[in-house]
């Protein structure tokens, strides 16, 4: 049984029932916390009680419910119906209401996704003193985190192209609620286990998020509002994580910065009655009624093309071996390149930038974390410029000259000293967080323009896995090099090169993507294994 034509909820009873379980399971630690308010919420070594327990069963208990809502066993043989329908309706629409409502609440999950992992910087000095650990153990929090990231990124991609892109968003962000409990663990350990798991949540919502966008947004504004919504996302969950620190911390501990998935989660569980399941996934699923209902929702017609028109059986086999086959393998290759090196910077650099800012530069906490808070709202309307560029220009080209500029920024921060200005520091802040901002908001939707309907998803969660993947040298790599140069040239520069080379491998083997529709992309390619 679907909801009014969603084509996500078959069985309300339960995926709401294990919703509650979840929402119960996270309230049932917060007595603990509580309790630890008279010694600032200091909670290390103190005892798993009996609630807390239950409240872990209740959280295993909805997860498997609510999936079951969502993803009911369906054995029967799907016929791909794309074929036979003219998208060019859906290609050629003007931008209504319908379409920035998307826009909006799709940004929204993207800051809540993009906010967690921002959070590891800004959590690790307190988690350090809390627990008396040194900066290479405290890097173990990164690697568990990105592992878990780079692991969910790929599966819920999978997941996306085979179960659909609405229902696996609502999914992970159930699992993203569940790992608000890492905010009231006891032990170190502990933190490490639910972050993984926080990482697999949290690394499913992007692909997912922007395959369904791509599929959503007329083929001449696709460019510029998935970079938009992107760098909105990137610079708006750094902003979130920091303005966050910088408010609650010093209030609730580096504790409340884990405890807030459940708010953050909860808000795209409501706000999902707007995210409609994408019409090209739909027939592709050969399940025509429900595209016809979910296009009318945005005054679009579905219109037959021919009665003839081939129809595939799909199959159930993964389609993951493909992205590595003719025509698609150097372009994956590419994509995962350029991903990995923002990782580096992103989880190597800018996580380590916090500690750097109070360890080496003697700056106090609470200024550091007012410093970059305002440095990502000033980072904020870089992203218009991105979105031009890669949306009216040349995706390729903005891409490459990114990279390059975030290099160039790298070069600026080596060349900081403890005695200068803080105003400088802010500048070098701002223009990291615009090129950081600007990579990672084009790297995704220039990853679903280059793949198929039903390698859509999977292809985007692979480009989004490569970009945690850095994340999980980075760290670590960051940690080592921190120990042996305190400062910030040396770790600057260890991952200002491998951007370069990013670029020059994107200008060899990178496609221009701005402007087409998803169909004649994959035209070039006629022969190519799934095309739409």
């Amino acid at each position: 049984m679907t909801l009014k034509g969603r084509a996500t909820i078959y069985h309300s009873v339960a995926f709401w029932l294990g919703t509650q379980f979840i929402v119960a399971g996270v309230c049932f630690h917060l007595p603990d916390f509580i309790a630890a308010r008279k010694m600032h919420f200091c909670m290390q070594c103190m005892p798993m009680s009996n609630l807390m327990l239950c409240g872990m069963a209740l959280i295993l208990t909805g997860i498997p419910m609510a999936a079951y809502g969502l993803f009911p066993v369906r054995s029967e043989e799907k016929k791909d119906l794309s074929a036979g329908y003219q998208l060019h309706t859906l290609d050629d629409a003007r931008l209504g209401w319908a379409h920035w409502r998307l826009l909006l609440v799709l940004a929204v999950a993207l800051i809540v996704d993009v906010m967690k992992p921002a959070t590891l910087g800004f959590v690790m000095p307190g988690m350090m003193q809390e627990y008396g650990i040194n900066k290479s153990t405290a890097s173990l929090l990164a690697l568990f985190a990105m592992i878990g990231t780079t692991t969910g990124s790929v599966l819920w991609g999978i997941m996306g192209d085979k179960l659909g892109r609405r229902g696996s968003i609502l999914l992970a962000s159930l699992i993203f609620i569940s790992t608000g409990i890492c905010g009231t663990m006891p032990a170190f350990k502990w933190n490490l286990c639910m972050c993984f798991f926080m990482g697999i949540s949290a690394g499913g919502l992007l692909p997912i998020v922007f395959a369904l966008l791509a599929e959503m947004t007329p083929a001449r504004h696709r460019g510029w509002m998935l970079v938009l919504m992107g760098g909105v996302g990137s610079a708006g969950g750094y902003l979130a994580a920091s303005g966050a620190a910088a408010w609650l911390e010093p209030i609730f501990s580096w504790r409340i910065l884990w405890l807030l998935n459940m708010p953050t989660g909860l808000l795209v569980i409501l706000l999902s009655r707007f995210i409609p399941e994408s019409p090209r996934f739909l027939l592709h699923e050969g399940r025509v009624e429900e595209a016809e209902k979910n296009l009318s929702r945005f005054g679009i017609k579905l219109i037959p093309v021919r009665e003839d028109a081939p129809r595939e059986t799909l199959s159930h086999a993964t389609e993951f071996k493909q992205l590595f086959r003719k025509p698609y393998a150097v372009l994956t290759l590419t994509v995962c390149l350029y991903g990995i090196t923002w990782g580096l910077v992103n989880w190597g650099f800018l996580t380590w930038l916090p500690t750097i800012l109070r360890d080496n530069l003697h700056m106090d906490a609470k200024i550091a974390n007012h410093l970059l808070a305002k440095s990502a709202l000033f980072a904020l309307p870089g992203c218009a410029l991105v979105a031009w560029l890669y949306g009216f220009w040349s995706s390729k080209k903005t891409m490459i000259i990114f990279a390059v500029i975030t290099a160039a920024v790298l070069a600026g921060f080596a060349t900081f000293k403890p005695g200068d200005s803080p105003e400088l520091f802010s500048l070098l802040t701002v223009l990291l967080l615009v090129g950081l901002s600007g990579m990672i908001a084009m790297l995704s939707p220039y990853s679903v323009d280059l793949y198929p309907t039903k390698l859509r998803a999977t292809g985007a969660g692979l480009s989004a896995g490569s970009s945690k993947a850095g994340g999980i040298v980075g760290p670590p790599a960051v940690a080592l090099i921190l120990s042996a140069f305190p400062g910030l040239a040396i770790p600057a520069l260890s991952v200002a090169v491998p951007l370069v080379l990013a670029a020059g491998v994107l200008w060899l083997n990178g496609k221009e993507t701005s402007g087409k529709r998803l169909e004649e992309l994959q035209e070039i390619e006629p022969s190519a294994v799934g095309a739409e």
